[in-house]
């Protein structure tokens, strides 16, 4: 009995042994004509095998590449592609540049950061003010999240204050509620449910006055 331990080395063993088998059989072929033909009719085979491959970006390029790999990188065949070398495969990807936040402020997160670089940028008005409670509002809202406890409004304009590197302050208002945009949210909702309960109250009858005319008459 011969285990799997035994035979010859996958080098992508999501193929399969038989694809790793044609591959080697592709590889003696002496005619380049008939190798070209064979790796065509493998490249088939492998997208077939892993049609996942298909709802990639340049999925033929990839079986192409995955063909010379399984090959040791030793196959002379023509691909439309040029094939990776070793060293290609080798390096290392770029180190990930994660953003750092100020102090102990990782619960706020990214999007904060972008929104008050956006905010800083912005000339003073209505719609740098407005943004500027925006941030406020939703470090409130990660805040609590993160910490499962009540926070005050000045607690989120110190941290404001901080992480915008003092170009932004929120200190002149006492709290977020009494900002432009707590009360112009609230007066659209409370616009709303007026409108709606004007809506579901009954119409009012109105009176002919040619039928009370026509009543005098008589």
């Amino acid at each position: 009995m011969e285990y799997n331990t035994q035979k010859t080395h996958l080098n992508m063993p999501e193929y399969g042994r038989i694809i790793q088998q044609l591959v080697e059989r592709c590889k003696e072929v002496s005619d380049k004509d008939e190798r070209n033909e064979m790796a065509m009719a493998i490249i088939d085979f492998m997208g077939q095998r892993n049609p996942q491959l298909r709802d990639e970006e340049n999925y033929k390029h990839k079986l192409w590449d995955h063909l010379y790999i399984l090959a040791n990188h030793d196959l002379d065949v023509d691909s439309p592609y040029p094939f990776p070398t070793k060293e290609e495969l080798a390096e290392k990807p770029k180190r990930m540049e994660y953003p750092k936040l100020q102090g102990d402020f990782k619960f706020y997160g990214k999007s904060i950061l972008q929104l008050i670089e956006k905010a800083i940028e912005l000339e003073a008005g209505d719609e740098k003010e407005s943004l500027i409670e925006v941030i406020a509002n939703n470090m409130k809202k990660s805040y609590n999240v993160y910490n499962k406890e009540h926070v005050t409004d000045d607690v989120i304009f110190r941290h404001l204050k901080e992480l915008s590197q003092n170009r932004l302050d929120l200190t002149g208002i006492e709290s977020l509620e009494k900002s432009k945009i707590y009360y112009a949210t609230n007066n659209n909702r409370n616009n709303n449910n007026k409108n709606t309960n004007n809506k579901n109250q009954p119409a009012k009858r109105r009176y002919n006055n040619n039928n009370n005319n026509h009543k005098n008459r008589r």
